[in-house]
């Protein structure tokens, strides 16, 4: 137990120190050029968690949305996967604070640990100590289902619809899967395109906490396979989940989507 409890701490550590590093790299450049500051948000923050994990964590292999991908790590019994700026246009936009610093270990077959740091609104989610989730949802409080600020997916206005659900756009998948654990919503669904480090370290966090954290078809979410593509997924209370999967098969119509990072 002392070494799963160190890897809690080390997603939790590490996730929180990139975040710091990524509000002085914010405030010491500012806005006026978006494109350079997205660069140099992704660069800093892969290279600290890179040189990190390799320190602290040797003979672990990495997956990152900004480094090489190494087939090495398909053989490897312990993988880290992280997403050094979940978000990188809100990070290099003047207010917004929805963007997020991923950790996560994957190990035989399973995430085991992860972090989601939400450095500007100064916070870290782990599984050191997951969220407290009550029971039960306040009766009569209308659902809200947070997805995509720039592309959500075409189903979701039809299950809001449907569900007489509210939708709450977002950037940063990780901060969205941080709002339905924080309460600030119940759901979120994408659709589309994400890849493994989108979801990984959120995920192990939700599913710390009791959330239900499934593909949109119901089907488990799988992390460190030769094709890093994890192109949808649904994350909500466990009680919601048997409706919204209903829901989801009724409305979707996903045949024109495309892969794409974020969501």
């Amino acid at each position: 137990m002392k070494n799963i409890r160190n890897d809690h701490e080390v997603a939790r550590d590490l996730a929180s120190e990139a975040g710091q590093l990524l509000l002085r790299l914010r405030a010491r450049h500012g806005f006026d050029e978006p494109d350079v500051l997205r660069t140099l948000g992704d660069r800093t923050s892969h290279e600290f968690l890179f040189s990190a994990l390799g320190r602290l964590r040797p003979s672990d292999a990495v997956l990152s949305e900004e480094g090489v991908d190494d087939p090495a790590r398909l053989r490897a019994r312990r993988v880290w996967i992280i997403d050094p700026l979940d978000g990188t246009r809100e990070f290099a936009e003047a207010g917004r604070v929805d963007w997020a610093v991923h950790v996560a270990l994957w190990e035989n077959g399973e995430l085991v640990a992860g972090a989601v740091a939400l450095p500007a609104q100064g916070s870290t989610l782990s599984t050191v100590d997951p969220p407290w989730l009550p029971e039960e949802r306040p009766s009569g409080q209308r659902l809200r289902i947070t997805v995509s600020r720039s592309r959500p997916p075409a189903f979701a206005q039809r299950m809001a619809t449907q569900l007489g659900a509210e939708l709450v756009p977002m950037g940063s998948a990780g901060a969205k899967i941080c709002s339905v654990l924080l309460g600030m919503a119940d759901i979120y669904v994408h659709a589309g395109g994400q890849y493994e480090w989108d979801t990984a370290a959120p995920v192990a966090v939700a599913q710390a906490a009791g959330l239900h954290a499934s593909r949109i078809d119901g089907s488990p979410l799988r992390y460190n396979v030769a094709d890093p593509l994890l192109p949808d997924v649904l994350v909500c209370r466990s009680e919601l989940s048997g409706m919204l999967l209903a829901s989801i098969r009724d409305g979707a119509d996903l045949d024109s989507a495309g892969p794409h990072a974020g969501g």
